[in-house]
């Protein structure tokens, strides 16, 4: 089977998901703090639900794909095709009422992202790819994504979650590319990734990302022309520190200052 294939299944993962989850938003949901320290770490009853819903689709509709999930852990991790899922990716803006966030799915053909999809059910946005080509389904219609040409890091637009969420040796090397650019803005979770894809930003730099945080959006990223690596050029599908760029002479800038 090919890409193509699933592409109507995927689309049924998110319609799925984001009835699931939209009944939660904005409502006195309960929170717990998946966090064992001192970091808050939250999950809702809507991402439990909404991974829930995903799972049992998959099972009843591909029984030997594998499935990697934040909430539910993994099943056939080594099957020749695996569904990596985040329900809600950017659940502490999902818990403040800020609609920043999305739910990712992911399609892995042995190991490697062929196809990704950022479903926001309250906007009613969809970015999808497929490594080759991008695409927005929203109010708006529907487009090809294209990432923007940007000749340096002092033309560039960078975001990053926030830089409290990394250690303190790697704040100090996105500080000096911080230093660098034209504008940085925190906050956006998956939501930067698909507007670096959309050609609207230059720069995304994050750090401690899980498998479910990236997988989805580097086919998107691609797709739409942008390189997204970790901090060592190497692929990203694993997580860790990631950058992602829509011009591949801002991912290079931006990967010497980060080493330097």
């Amino acid at each position: 089977m090919t890409v193509i294939d699933f592409t109507a299944f995927i689309g049924r993962l998110a319609t799925a998901s984001g009835e699931t989850i939209l009944p939660f938003f904005r409502t006195s949901l309960g929170i717990d703090n998946k966090s064992t320290g001192r970091d808050f770490d939250p999950v809702t009853e809507a991402d439990r639900a909404a991974e829930a819903v995903m799972r049992r689709l998959i099972k009843a509709s591909f029984p030997r794909h594998g499935i990697v999930g934040e909430e539910f852990g993994n099943e056939r991790e080594d099957a020749e095709y695996v569904w990596v899922l985040d329900p809600i990716d950017g659940t502490k803006s999902f818990i403040a009422g800020f609609p920043i966030w999305g739910t990712l799915i992911a399609l892995l053909h042995r190991g490697t992202p062929v196809f990704g999809m950022m479903h926001q059910p309250f906007i009613g946005e969809r970015f999808s790819g497929d490594g080759g080509a991008a695409h927005y389904h929203g109010p708006s219609g529907e487009r090809k994504l294209a990432v923007r040409r940007c000749a340096s890091l002092k033309e560039a637009t960078s975001f990053t979650t926030s830089p409290l969420l990394m250690n303190s040796t790697d704040r100090a090397a996105f500080s000096r590319v911080e230093a660098e650019v034209r504008l940085t803005r925190y906050g956006g979770d998956c939501y930067s990734y698909c507007m670096l894809a959309a050609g609207h930003l230059d720069l995304v730099i994050e750090t401690e990302l899980k498998p479910y945080d990236i997988a989805a959006l580097i086919p998107i990223i691609t797709g739409a022309g942008g390189v997204i690596t970790t901090w060592e050029g190497s692929p990203a599908q694993n997580g860790g520190r990631i950058i992602a760029a829509g011009d591949p002479r801002v991912h290079e800038a931006a990967m010497k200052v980060l080493a330097s």
